[in-house]
């Protein structure tokens, strides 16, 4: 894991270095659309995009400092679809396929189900862990398959860092508002002779989604079904901290299906960024916020600075997790971050330092308004889309912002996704 910066100059005189790619689905699955290319062109890329999309904000910025990532191997979380091939269970991935008849609209696409016989860009439990379920699922497939009340649909996976331990999703379709009781047992079953072939398995679950939906994938809201063993498991993170480099690493209680970030070697530099510089003036305060705070992962990093560290998440089972966190001076707010900014405006509430980690729609022109008016000293945003990014930062230049630094953090190498962290002071 290094870091550097690349001025405009150097990424422009880079000439962009092809590479096998590492994975034989590569073409077909369009998930990892760089893998064609050396990783640092891939980076010089990356970075000289987010370059091209801040410019049209015609604001002052810093260098843009990167955070290079091992490229292969490190996610810690896969999610992948579920299909019959030829009488077998296969697991794979939606690609997008050209339409097949000629009067489809020219942007329609079809997707369609590809298998897959490995992801080098996971951690090699998950795929593991595929083949072992996929092995058992096919020999059981009276319950499973043949007889089933319910269409096996997608495959959820996810590990620690260190791969000791690992999480498994099942995510079903059915027109039943509950599964038969019998099927307890077998998803028992099936777990324990799992474990025999996956020992770091730790626990399991099925959730039941609706026979057909027009929502997306990423939007439905499962409900629980069956479980097995750990609803969820402790993710440790190392501190880069060098005054604090002998102290445990934070752990984060992580509910299965709760969002975490995903990219197991970078997330000690990510976590790292939004804390206070142990040597700066500013590096504590008597107050903090974490908005969009997830399980917590920036939060617990705020804490040993602030008197007060305030955490503000709205999605289930992450504020359950975020509230149990057994910090004393973490207070939980069950709130989207909007409601929650607008009662701070009004309540006159002013914070040393906020960190905000909005979806990819970004944090929008309210937020931005009302984190304006708060005018905390210190302001940091962390982005994952940098189509985004630009007119957010543009509303909080307008209001007395400057961008002190600015960081792009590769977590999803061979993709397009770009990961910012922008610094913002007053």
């Amino acid at each position: 894991m290094t870091r550097h910066a690349l001025s405009p100059a150097e990424t422009s005189n880079l000439e962009p270095r092809t590479s096998n790619p590492a994975c034989p689905h590569f073409s077909p699955c369009g998930g990892c659309q760089l893998q064609h290319l050396a990783y640092p062109a891939q980076l010089a890329a990356k970075a000289a995009r987010l370059r091209t999309l801040l410019a049209a904000t015609g604001l002052q910025l810093p260098e843009l400092q990167l955070h290079a990532s091992p490229p292969l191997a490190y996610r810690n979380r896969i999610r992948l679809t579920l299909a019959e091939v030829s009488g077998q269970l296969r697991a794979g991935y939606l690609s997008s396929a050209p339409p097949e008849t000629s009067n489809l609209e020219p942007r329609t696409l079809n997707l369609a189900f590809l298998p897959i016989a490995q992801c080098p860009i996971a951690a090699p439990i998950l795929w593991r862990a595929t083949e072992a379920l996929l092995a058992e699922l096919n020999q059981r497939a009276g319950p499973w398959l043949k007889r089933a009340p319910f269409t096996l649909d997608q495959l959820e996976l996810f590990t620690t860092a260190n791969q000791s331990h690992l999480q498994i999703s099942l995510f079903v379709r059915t027109s039943a508002k509950t599964l038969p009781a019998k099927l307890t047992a077998a998803f028992n079953a099936l777990c324990e002779a799992l474990r025999a072939h996956i020992p770091q398995l730790a626990g399991a679950g099925i959730y039941l989604l609706p026979t057909r939906s027009a929502r997306s994938r990423r939007a439905e809201q499962p409900r629980p079904g069956p479980t097995w063993g750990s609803p969820g498991l402790t993710y440790s993170i190392p501190s880069l901290e060098p005054r604090t480099s002998n102290l445990e690493p934070q752990s984060y209680w992580v509910p299965r299906t709760a969002f975490f970030q995903i990219n197991r070697f970078l997330l000690p530099e990510l976590v790292s960024l939004v804390s206070p510089d142990p040597v700066a003036a500013n590096r504590a305060g008597q107050s903090a916020w974490d908005l969009y705070a997830g399980v917590g992962l920036f939060s617990r990093a705020l804490a040993p600075h602030f008197t007060r560290v305030t955490a503000v998440e709205i999605a289930e089972p992450a504020f359950t997790a975020l509230a149990q966190t057994k910090l004393p001076n973490l207070h939980a707010v069950k709130a989207t971050t909007l409601d929650f900014l607008r009662t701070a405006v009004l309540q006159r509430d002013r914070p040393d330092r906020i960190v905000l980690d909005p979806p990819r729609t970004g944090a929008g022109p309210e937020v931005c308004a009302l984190l304006a008016r708060i005018a905390a000293p210190t302001l940091i945003y962390v982005s994952c889309s940098p189509e985004t990014l630009p007119s957010d930062l543009h509303t909080l230049a307008a209001s007395g912002y400057r961008v002190a630094q600015l960081h792009l953090l590769d977590l999803f190498p061979q993709t397009t996704h770009i990961e910012t962290v922008a610094i913002l002071t007053r």
